[in-house]
């Protein structure tokens, strides 16, 4: 029952589907997982195995149902997405013990496509933060190098699904918080379009980036779990109506053509393949476009000349949205309240002053300040300007070419406290993710390789153009199925491998 942890969701689906393992199977393996990786790794912030245990017993009961794409599969959620009888910290003190009303619409979704929702995993402090580090839980390891982050903010779900604590997990994506942890930790990451899936039960960052999107093994898992939660949500007025491809039944018609590329224009922006990338990174990522060619692609230089402003742009409009949305968090209604409060005033500070940690608080002033009377013009209105122009420069280049490609980070994994002291420097390792975001466009993330120096697993990202998500999971799962499988990592300190 062990190994089933080393299977990817659409293995262990099909295994389900047969009846080979039961739904309990399933989830007994991961718990077990869980238990003896979770002391070294810190990846998840609640395991709800009692209740995982009389879901996967509740399904057994009635059999599986074709009609449920993820009938007994395990998941796991960061713990920015709402649940019912599960808390939603969000990473932080300020929501320790909150628990919804009501799930996300997401969770809806999945429970309705028979998953079954294993715990919450650790992030980022209400998802701001490159590394996990800022977690007011602590911080999670990276599976691969327990001396090194697994990314962030969605760095626990990443590392949850890299060692085989579930099948599949869903991350959320403002600034590049599934695709970077993804390529940290060598498993395949999607941001999708930018209303693709609702945002209904996300606990807000920055509203006009904010995505969820599925963490998995391998793309043809990313396609079925992206099935899964994609779609209109009349209570979401940013949700897309429409309709929803069939993005597995794609990759399979794709893949039995023959999984050539033929035909196929990546686009390669100068912008991605110079100053700060690592050597290791740039063979590894080139290779991987090397082997894309062999297969009958064709490689267009092309270049999106306000890259240079993303990171300034993203961070100028990520904190006034997070300056606004956090305002709620004000010790009235819900969250910490401050035992230390001689009147309202005092209650506002002091609840925000200890339920936030140091990055959030630095972030609502930030923001803050960018939307004060006369400053707005300068930073928010100017960086609301550069954004439609950073959107522009994509759609332009996917004028000439079907996917952009790009590291989706100038390094592998960094160690553990190396940029905490630093937050310039942190926010620098979102320089190749944060511009999809401010364009709404989807990216994925597919793990090429290990780096040379490092060990460490490195990806590439590819971006397209709105609702073309499809075209991102076919060219993706065409160059997978070319490439070496990456093992899963070492874990020497897991018992009985």
């Amino acid at each position: 029952m062990s190994d089933l942890c080393q299977h990817s969701l659409t293995q262990v689906r099909d295994l389900l589907c047969a009846r080979e393992v039961s739904a309990t199977d399933a989830t007994l393996a991961c718990l077990t997982r869980i238990e003896r990786t979770e002391p070294h790794l810190s990846a998840l912030l609640h395991v709800a195995a009692d209740q995982a245990l009389d879901q996967a017993r509740i399904l057994d009961a009635k059999g599986p149902d074709p009609a449920q794409p993820l009938w007994g599969v395990p998941i796991i959620l960061k713990d920015v997405v709402a649940t019912v009888g599960m808390p939603t910290t969000c990473g932080s003190r300020m929501l320790e013990h909150f628990e919804p009303v009501c799930d996300a619409h997401c969770v809806t979704q999945l429970k309705a496509a028979g998953a079954i929702i294993l715990g919450k995993a650790n992030m980022d402090e209400f998802a701001m933060g490159s590394s996990t580090e800022n977690s007011a839980y602590g911080p999670t390891k990276n599976p691969w190098n327990l001396a090194h982050v697994p990314g962030g903010s969605s760095g626990g779900s990443a590392a949850s699904v890299a060692a085989g604590q579930c099948f599949a997990s869903i991350g959320t994506d403002t600034g590049g918080s599934i695709r970077q942890p993804a390529s940290f930790c060598g498993i395949v990451g999607m941001k999708p379009t930018y209303g693709r899936v609702s945002r209904r039960g996300l606990v807000a960052y920055g509203s006009s980036l904010d995505q969820a999107g599925p963490m998995t093994r391998t793309v043809r898992d990313c396609a079925t779990v992206l099935q899964v939660i994609a779609g209109h949500d009349p209570l979401d007025s940013t949700s897309m109506t429409a309709p929803v491809p069939d993005y597995a039944g794609q990759i399979t018609q794709a893949l039995a053509q023959g999984g050539s590329l033929r035909g196929v224009r990546i686009g390669m922006p100068e912008e991605y393949w110079g100053q700060g990338l690592a050597a290791e990174v740039e063979s590894t990522c080139r290779a991987a476009l090397d082997l894309a060619v062999s297969l009958g692609a064709e490689i267009v230089p092309l270049s999106l000349p306000h890259t240079r402003y993303a990171i300034a742009t993203s961070y100028i409009l990520a904190m006034a949205e997070a300056s606004s949305n956090l305002a709620r968090f004000d010790g009235v209604r819900y969250g910490y309240r401050s035992a230390q409060a001689e009147d309202l005033q005092a209650l506002y500070v002091n609840s925000r002053s200890e339920g936030f940690g140091e990055e959030v608080q630095r972030r609502i002033m930030l923001g803050t300040y960018v939307l004060s009377a006369g400053y707005y013009d300068a930073y928010y209105k100017k960086a609301a300007q550069v954004r439609r122009l950073i959107r522009q420069d994509f759609l332009d280049a996917l004028q000439q070419c079907d996917v952009i490609c790009g590291p989706a980070s100038p390094t592998t994994a960094f160690a553990l406290g190396e940029n905490t002291t630093d937050p310039l420097q942190m926010y620098l390792k979102d320089v190749f993710t944060v511009a999809l975001n401010l364009s709404g466009l989807p990216g994925l993330c597919l793990p090429v390789g290990l780096g040379a120096d490092t060990g460490l697993p490195v990806g590439l990202q590819f971006f397209a153009n709105t609702l073309q998500e499809e075209s991102l999971l076919t060219v993706a799962a065409r160059l997978e199925a070319h490439l070496p499988t990456l093992p899963m990592p070492g874990l020497p300190y897991v018992a009985g491998r």
